[in-house]
């Protein structure tokens, strides 16, 4: 199969491919967050080998009007049906969800070709409110006839995680341990970014394609929105700030996300504040809820769906489990939009401003986390067996923050990283020196450093370490360069 429009994405083509030239019946499962490209991807791959494909439609008040809401599903359905080429003259539409996959049924047998594939896109929304009907009909439609078939692939897609999660990955029902393949579409790389802007006529040096991650992440839907007879400042400014519909397209990436956004977004909006994280305890305070299952549950699908991470943090008593919201597009408009009057030709003002750079030093930081694997390859490290960040103190009593060790067994080394954003070569100065040998002195002395291991510096940054009296503190230097390499 030819994907010429696909960016990136080998690992998920080969997946699909292989199950498209099996010699059984395939059921894949697909999600992750919304606009990061799910439909894309199954439309491309099949292109021109789909039997029949379907949308949920996302209806504002179904559980008010469920029965309203489950009829305009169906007939949407049987629309599709029709269109694939199902006889409306010998099939009435469809008042049930068995009815309904009858028909698809009837229609897949009259289908002559080798393999059938069938695309249900959004099926959580198809499902509605009260999806117990749908997902049991859809299980005992494969479990009865499709996966006995030995020429169906079934492909399920879905923006709201949790239920993806509850319903079909993780469903102990009809479905359970039916799915062959399960995909969780993420966001592209630097290098998948790399490859659209040149795709698409864009010529962006690495630094702009640095900040535009920090703004938009690697969702292919907001890369789109760009337009290349514009600067970069002019086309953030664009799409953030002279155009309130922003505003609304924050809130549809949650109400994609999960059926009951509200305790999502109040979460984001928590995290959205404290940038280096919370603790489950620190957000049940802020949120005023109990630190329990429910939760639990909410940070768990959070995590799942690529909106935030986990990681441990060390130096205190015991180790603590901290949440940080990693979706740069939702960090960018909670700095910058939400609860602000905005303007167009703010960004130009902004970008240039103290609070940019404070913001992209931050966002560097989690670059630099979401492209881990670039950084153990610049450093030619065999494997990593622990990342985290540590914080504690000295023997004179200074403070220290590490925000990334990489703990390496086979090297015998723990690698202290600095993450620093700038316009130039960065030169360490006296003041940089003395606090870089503080953070070294206070770890070295640590519980978490392993003592046959040896520490090596790492300075990540935008272009690289300026040579100079101070310099020979950093042992080693990543550039942004090495980010974008695959």
């Amino acid at each position: 199969m030819k994907n010429t429009f696909i960016i990136g994405r080998q690992r998920e083509i080969e997946t699909l491919e292989r199950c498209y030239k099996s010699k059984k019946s395939e059921f894949i499962a697909i999600y992750g967050r919304r606009r990061v490209g799910k439909s894309f991807l199954v439309s491309e791959v099949f292109d021109g080998k789909i039997a029949f494909s379907t949308v949920g439609t996302n209806i504002k008040d179904g559980n008010k009007n469920f029965e309203t809401y489950r009829r305009l599903q169906l007939d949407h359905f049987y629309d599709s049906l029709i269109l694939a080429g199902l006889d409306g003259r010998e099939c009435q539409r469809p008042s049930c969800w068995r009815e309904a996959l009858l028909l698809l049924r009837k229609l897949l047998e009259s289908v002559k070709t080798r393999r059938k594939v069938v695309f249900i896109d959004e099926l959580p929304w198809l499902a509605g409110p009260q999806s117990a009907e749908m997902v049991a009909e859809l299980g005992f439609f494969w479990n009865s006839w499709a996966g006995r078939q030995r020429n169906i692939v079934l492909v399920v897609c879905g923006s709201a995680t949790s239920w993806m999660l509850d319903n079909v990955i993780h469903d102990y029902g009809g479905l359970h341990g039916r799915l062959t393949e399960t995909i969780r579409l993420s966001p592209f790389t630097l290098a998948e970014c790399e490859m659209y802007y040149k795709k698409n006529g864009f010529r962006l040096s690495h630094y702009e394609m640095c900040v535009a991650y920090m703004v938009f992440g690697g969702i292919p839907y907001y890369l789109d929105k760009l337009r290349n007879g514009l600067t970069l400042n002019d086309n953030i400014d664009n799409i953030f700030f002279a155009d309130d519909q922003i505003r609304q397209e924050f809130k549809d990436v949650y109400t994609g996300l999960y059926a009951s956004k509200e305790r999502y977004v109040d979460i984001v909006k928590a995290l959205g504040g404290h940038f280096y994280g919370m603790t489950q305890v620190e957000i049940a305070t802020a949120l005023k809820l109990k630190s329990g299952g429910t939760l639990s549950g909410l940070i768990s699908n959070l995590i799942e769906s690529g909106i935030i991470r986990e990681y441990p943090r060390y130096g205190k008593s015991r180790v603590e489990t901290v949440y940080q919201l990693k979706d740069f597009f939702s960090l960018f408009f909670l700095r910058f939009v939400e609860g602000r009057q905005v303007k167009k030709g703010a960004w130009n003002t902004l970008s240039g401003s103290a609070a940019f750079f404070t913001w992209a030093g931050e966002s560097f930081e989690l670059l630099c986390a979401e492209h881990l694997t670039q950084i153990q390859n610049a450093l030619r490290l065999p494997s990593i067996d622990r990342n985290y960040c540590w914080a504690g103190k000295s023997a004179d009593g200074n403070g220290a923050q590490i925000d990334l060790v990489l703990e390496s067994r086979p090297a015998r080394t723990d690698y202290i990283c600095e993450m620093k954003f700038i316009g130039s070569k960065f030169a360490v100065s006296q003041d940089d020196e003395s606090n870089f040998l503080n953070k070294i002195s206070a770890f070295l002395t640590s519980k978490m450093h392993n003592r046959i291991h040896s520490i090596q510096f790492v300075l990540i940054t935008t272009l690289g370490l300026a040579k100079g009296s101070h310099s020979s503190v950093v042992n080693s230097c990543v550039t942004l360069d090495d980010l974008f390499r695959t």
